[in-house]
């Protein structure tokens, strides 16, 4: 840092491991968008052993099915539970992935803007995602696989939340 930018002090946020949990349905969500991955990969891997036929294309196509299968049966239980997402009247927290885990604190004060999203698979779940843009070089912050309702209700607080906190969001 230039020695004459002084940079403006943060509130001091409690480090701590966020409260809530994702909703249940998320591994579903997770499972479905697992298994499509799996497909991507496993349908070449047939085409090529029905033209070819040769040995390596049957054990190619059977490592990618056990392990495929073995990720879509293992890691979405893990990633829920991992997913963890708190919001207070001073920070939002979150905690999300299973090999590299993101544990994100944004300040309130840094909040710009508050978005859900439901993709179509998400829709038919009754699930959804906020996205907190925040002030920071590090993006923004998502929390996945939130009950629809409840996604609608935090975006609803957390603008209001907001609204009410002191700062320029930068």
């Amino acid at each position: 840092m230039h020695p004459d930018v002084v940079a403006a002090p943060l509130p001091e946020l409690p480090l701590r491991p966020p409260a809530h949990r994702v909703h249940p349905r998320a591994v579903t969500w997770w499972r479905i968008r697992a298994a499509a991955g799996l497909l991507v990969l496993a349908v070449p891997a047939l085409a090529l052993f029905l033209v070819i036929g040769t040995t390596w294309t049957v054990a190619l196509l059977v490592a990618i099915v056990v392990v495929g299968a073995a990720y879509v049966a293992a890691v979405p239980p893990w990633l829920y539970r991992i997913s963890r997402w708190e919001i207070t009247d001073r920070a939002v927290y979150t905690l999300h992935g299973w090999l590299v885990r993101e544990w994100r604190i944004a300040p309130i004060s840094r909040v710009q803007t508050v978005d859900t999203a439901r993709g179509p698979l998400q829709q038919l779940l009754g699930l959804a995602d906020v996205t907190v843009t925040t002030a920071s070089a590090r993006g923004a912050v998502r929390i996945r696989g939130l009950a629809a309702d409840d996604a609608a209700e935090l975006a609803r607080v957390l603008t209001e939340t907001t609204h009410a906190t002191s700062g320029d969001a930068t």
